[in-house]
């Protein structure tokens, strides 16, 4: 059973690797420098900064992630959210999502901000379903042409 878990120190190299795997099915790339450069120190970037980051195990093997990215005292963002393509559509990415938006509570967030890809379509109907909405935020990413937002 794949195991939803708090990411350690040390893990961040096998979280970029699921996140080149999932992207790369869209034709997109990682970019440890700039978009993924929270990658490098989940300490520094998620738990010193009111935020949380997360992994599912199977079997010894990272095959999720998501992390809570602290925006403003009020407002988080949801990122790096990845599923490994093999164990998408088994209720994973519900997991994920219920244990972010609870943890996103519990940390005192009023609202929750992403940017996503419109080329992720999966992703973007589990956003909906949670009740996400499209805005448009004052800056994307590079590899991002979507914004959505969620009161909490």
């Amino acid at each position: 059973m794949p195991e939803l878990r708090r990411a350690t120190q040390g893990e961040e190299e096998k979280i970029l690797e699921l996140v080149k795997k999932v992207l790369a099915m869209y034709g997109l790339e990682t970019d440890p420098s700039e978009t993924d450069s929270d990658l490098s120190d989940l300490n520094k970037y998620y738990f010193e900064n009111n935020g949380w980051f997360a992994v599912i195990e199977y079997h010894g093997e990272i095959i999720g992630s998501y992390g809570l990215f602290q925006i403003d005292k009020n407002v988080c963002e949801l990122r790096k959210m990845y599923l490994s393509p093999g164990h998408q559509g088994k209720g994973l990415g519900k997991m994920m999502m219920t244990d972010f938006i609870n943890k996103a509570k519990e940390l005192g967030y009023s609202e929750v901000i992403l940017e996503t890809n419109t080329r992720l379509d999966k992703a973007i109907g589990l956003y909906e379903k949670y009740g996400f909405v499209g805005f448009e935020p004052p800056h994307l990413s590079a590899r991002c042409d979507y914004g959505m937002r969620r009161k909490l």
